[in-house]
C-alpha cells in the first residue's frame, strides 16, 4: 500500500474514533440531564466526567458534607489517577488566579479555595483507614463553560474542556479493586441526599475496558467547614472489607517492582503523615517499619500545604537522588518544591549562596591528619591503646569536631556517646594535642574538612537567623549525622510547628560516635516522639537472622534511652528465605554467588542487590558480575528508577533502600575497622583500610567497639532484604555447602 493509502486509513480511523467520542459525550449529556437537582454547570462537567467511568473511574455526584447541616460536595471522582474532590463553579465573570488569589472578574473569591480544602481534609481522614496517603487525594475546582488551567495553593483549577484530558493524563495510582473499595467507602462517609438516584449502569457506549458506573445525585448548597471524621460509622461488614483490602493492597505492592513497594504506605502510618506537631518531632522504630516512606509522604503532604520549600536531607550522598525519584512517583505535582540533598552538599551550597569562603579538600585534610599523627600521635600514650591512627581520627571527627567542641576542659569531662574506650585525662590531653596539631597543619594548607563545612554553615545560620527559605526540614537517617549537623538543621527552622522532623533509629547507626537530641537543644518528648513498631518489609526468617546478629548489643538511642539489641517487633510478612553458603576458597565462594543469582533467574535481577563490606570488595564483585555477563548497576549511580540490573554497592550505600533479594558475599564480621565518616563522601579517602594486626594490638574496649559497629553494619545490610537473603562465607578447609 502506498503512503497516500496509509494516510487515508489513519484519517478514517481518526474520524471513526471522533464519532465514537461524540456519541459517548451525547450519551453522557443525556444521562447528566436526568440529574434534575443539579445545576446546569454541574451537569455539563458531569457529562465530561461520565466519559471516564468506562475507563475504570467512579463518579459520586452531590453528596452530603458530613458534620454540616446542609453543605454538600459537588462531586467525588475515584479512579486510577487517585481521588479528586471536585467543586464546580458556573460563574458569569471569568475566573483568574494571580498573586495567590482566586478571582472572578475583579472580586476575590479566596473563600471558595478554603471550603474546598476543608472538605478535602475530610476525605483524607476518611480514607486513612484504607491506607490512602493524603497525596493521593486532590482538590479540583472546575469552571463550567470556561477554558482554564492553573494551580492555587494545592488546588488544581481547570476549565470544563480541560478536566477530562487532565484526569486521564494522571499517572496510575490505584488498581480496580482499590477504586471500588474507595468509592464504596466514600459513599458511606459522604451519603447521598434522600430521594437521589443515579442508575448503576448508565447507557454509555463502550470505549475500552469496562469500569464501575457513576453514583450519586441531588441538591444542596456548598458552605461551611467540617471537623475531621474517620468513617467509624461504617457497617461491620464494610470494616471487614477494609481489613481485607489492607492485606490485598500490601500483597499487590509486594508483587510489583521494589521501587513501587518503597512508596507503599500502610494505614497505620497515615496518621503520622498528616499529624500537626507543635515543634520539632521525631519518628523512630526498628528496621523495616517504614520510617523513610513516612518521611517521603510527609514531605509531599507539607509541600501541598505550605508556601515555602521543604528541605529533605540525609548523610549519604546517593540517597537524595533515589528519594527524589520516589517522591516524583508518588506526587509529581510537588516534587519541585522539595529539595533533596546530602547534608554536606547542602551546606556547601548554603555557604556559597551566603558568600562564605570555604575550601573543602578531603585528600589534603587526610594528609594533614597523617602528618599530625606522625608528629603528635604515634609518640604519645595513644599508640599504647591503639597503634593504628584510625580510631583517633574518628575521635577527632566524630567526638571533638562532630560535637563542635572548641576547648579542652569541655572535652576532658565529656561523656563520649557510643565510644567504649575509657580515656583518662592523660589520654584526652594527648588526643587534644593531636587535634590541635591537625588543625594547625590543615589551616596552614588552607583547606577545610567535612566537619568544618558544617560548622561554618551553623555559624552563618545562627549569625543571620530568619533568612531560611524553608518551611520545614526533614532529616532521614538522623542517627548518622553529627551533633553539629543536627544543630544546623534545627537552626534553619527553630521550634516552629511542623518545622523539623527527625527520622531514624539509633540501632542502625553505622558510624562511630553519637549524640543525644537534648545536646542539640531539641525536645521531642511526649506526643512529638513517635515510635513505629510494625515491620512491613522483612519476611520473618530474614528478620530473625538479622536480629540474631545484634541480639546482645544494647545501644544508646539519640533520645538518651538505653535499648536492648533484641527488640519487640510486630510482623506482617511471614516466611521468607535465608540461604547460608559456606565455601572453602574465595573462588568457590564467588562461583556459589553466581550460581545463586542465575538460579533465581534474570527476572529477579532488577529487584536484587549484592552488598559488600568495603569499597574494595564492591569493585571486586562488580568485576565478577561483568565477567559473568550479569548486568549490574552501582548504587553510586542508582537513582530509584527501575533498572534491569543487579544493584551492587557497600552496606552503607544501601542504607535507606530495600530489595526483594539481597546477597551478602563473605559476610562474616571479621575484625575490619570502620572507615572514617569522610570516606563516605570523599572518594579520595576511600582506599584507606586497616589491618587485623592493629585490631589485635589495640585496647580490648576499642576492639569490642569495632566488633559491635561491624555487627551493626551487617545487621543494616541484612535488613535491606525483603523476600530472600543469601549469606556467603569463606572457611578454608571446609566442605562447601549451599
Amino acid at each position: 500500500m502506498g503512503a497516500g493509502g496509509s494516510a487515508s486509513n489513519r484519517a478514517q480511523e481518526a474520524r471513526r474514533h471522533e464519532r465514537e467520542l461524540r456519541e459517548q459525550l451525547r450519551a453522557a449529556q443525556r444521562e447528566a440531564r436526568r440529574w434534575e437537582a443539579a445545576s446546569e454547570g454541574e451537569r455539563k462537567v458531569a457529562a465530561q466526567l461520565l466519559m471516564l467511568t468506562r475507563r475504570g473511574w467512579r463518579l459520586l455526584v452531590d453528596r452530603r458534607w458530613p458534620g454540616t447541616r446542609s453543605a454538600n460536595v459537588d462531586m467525588l471522582l475515584v479512579g486510577p489517577g487517585g481521588v479528586f474532590v471536585i467543586d464546580v463553579k458556573n460563574w458569569r465573570a471569568a475566573p483568574g488566579a494571580a498573586d495567590g488569589h482566586l478571582t472572578a472578574g475583579r472580586q476575590r473569591r479566596d473563600g471558595e479555595i478554603g471550603k474546598l480544602l476543608a472538605v478535602t481534609r475530610v476525605a483524607e481522614v476518611a480514607l486513612a483507614s484504607l491506607g490512602l496517603s493524603p497525596v493521593a487525594v486532590q482538590p479540583l475546582m472546575v469552571f463550567a463553560g470556561r477554558s482554564f488551567d492553573g494551580t492555587l495553593d494545592r488546588v488544581r483549577l481547570l476549565g470544563e474542556r480541560e478536566v477530562g484530558p487532565a484526569l486521564l493524563a494522571e499517572r496510575t495510582r490505584l488498581g480496580a479493586a482499590m477504586v471500588r473499595a474507595i468509592a464504596d467507602h466514600l459513599e458511606v462517609v459522604f451519603p447521598a441526599y434522600e430521594g437521589s438516584y443515579v442508575p448503576e449502569e448508565p447507557s454509555l457506549p463502550s470505549a475500552g475496558p469496562g469500569g464501575p458506573a457513576p453514583d450519586g445525585a441531588s441538591d444542596g448548597a456548598s458552605d461551611g467547614p467540617s471537623d475531621d471524621i474517620s468513617g467509624e460509622s461504617t457497617a461491620d461488614n464494610a470494616l471487614f472489607d477494609i481489613v481485607s483490602l489492607r492485606d490485598a493492597a500490601m500483597d499487590a505492592a509486594r508483587r510489583g517492582p521494589v521501587e513501587q513497594w518503597m512508596t507503599f504506605l500502610h494505614p497505620d502510618q497515615v496518621a503520622l503523615v498528616r499529624r500537626n506537631w507543635s515543634g520539632p518531632a521525631r519518628v523512630s522504630g526498628p528496621a523495616g517499619t517504614g520510617k523513610t516512606v513516612v518521611a517521603l509522604h510527609r514531605a509531599a503532604h507539607l509541600a501541598q500545604r505550605t508556601n515555602g520549600r521543604i528541605l529533605y536531607v540525609t548523610f549519604a550522598s546517593n540517597l537524595p537522588r533515589v528519594q527524589s525519584t520516589f517522591l516524583r512517583t508518588m506526587s509529581p505535582a510537588v516534587v519541585d518544591r522539595v529539595e533533596f540533598r546530602s547534608l554536606h552538599s547542602w551546606a556547601r551550597k548554603f555557604l556559597a549562596e551566603r558568600g562564605i569562603p570555604h575550601r573543602l579538600h578531603g585528600g589534603r585534610a587526610e594528609d594533614a591528619f597523617s602528618r599530625a599523627w606522625v608528629r603528635c600521635g604515634r609518640p604519645s600514650v595513644l599508640a599504647a591503646l591503639d597503634p593504628c591512627p584510625r580510631y583517633w581520627h574518628e575521635e577527632i571527627d566524630c567526638v571533638i569536631k562532630g560535637r563542635g567542641i572548641t576547648g579542652f576542659e569541655e572535652y576532658a569531662t565529656l561523656r563520649r556517646q557510643r565510644r567504649r574506650a575509657a580515656l583518662r585525662r592523660p589520654h584526652r590531653e594527648a588526643v587534644w594535642a593531636l587535634y590541635e596539631e591537625y588543625e594547625r597543619v590543615r589551616r596552614a594548607r588552607g583547606v577545610h574538612d567535612f566537619n568544618d563545612i558544617l560548622s561554618l554553615a551553623l555559624a552563618e545560620a545562627r549569625a543571620r537567623p530568619g533568612r531560611s527559605p524553608y518551611a520545614a526540614v526533614i532529616a532521614d537517617e538522623v542517627q548518622d549525622l553529627t551533633l553539629v549537623g543536627v544543630r544546623l538543621l534545627h537552626a534553619l527552622v527553630g521550634d516552629a510547628p511542623n518545622g523539623l522532623l527527625l527520622v531514624g533509629d539509633g540501632q542502625q547507626a553505622v558510624y562511630p560516635g553519637g549524640f543525644r537530641l537534648s545536646d542539640a537543644g531539641i525536645d521531642v518528648r511526649g506526643d512529638r516522639g513517635q515510635v513505629l513498631r510494625t515491620n512491613y518489609r522483612n519476611a520473618k526468617r530474614i528478620l530473625d537472622a538479622a536480629l540474631a546478629v545484634v541480639a546482645d548489643d544494647a545501644f544508646d538511642d539519640i533520645d538518651g534511652t538505653r535499648l536492648a539489641g533484641l527488640r519487640d517487633v510486630d510482623l506482617t510478612y511471614h516466611g521468607g528465605e535465608v540461604t547460608r553458603s559456606v565455601s572453602g576458597t574465595p573462588a568457590g565462594h564467588d562461583s556459589a554467588l553466581l550460581a545463586a543469582l542465575r538460579a533465581r533467574g534474570e527476572a529477579s535481577w532488577p529487584d536484587s542487590a549484592v552488598l559488600c563490606r568495603s569499597w574494595r570488595e564492591t569493585a571486586h564483585y562488580q568485576r565478577l558480575l561483568a565477567r559473568a555477563g550479569i548486568p549490574f548497576c552501582s548504587l553510586e549511580r542508582y537513582d530509584g528508577r527501575p533498572v534491569a540490573a543487579v544493584k551492587v554497592g557497600s552496606y552503607r550505600r544501601a542504607k535507606g533502600l530495600e530489595f526483594k533479594h539481597v546477597y551478602l558475599p563473605d559476610h562474616e564480621p571479621a575484625p575490619v575497622l570502620a572507615s572514617i565518616p569522610s570516606s563516605v563522601t570523599s572518594p579520595a579517602t576511600a582506599s584507606v583500610t586497616s589491618t587485623r594486626a592493629c585490631a589485635a594490638a589495640g585496647d580490648e574496649d576499642i576492639a569490642l567497639e569495632r566488633a559491635e559497629l561491624t555487627r551493626t553494619q551487617l545487621f543494616v545490610a541484612m535488613t535491606r532484604a525483603r523476600d530472600s537473603l543469601w549469606l556467603g562465607s569463606v572457611v578454608r578447609g571446609s566442605t562447601e555447602v549451599s
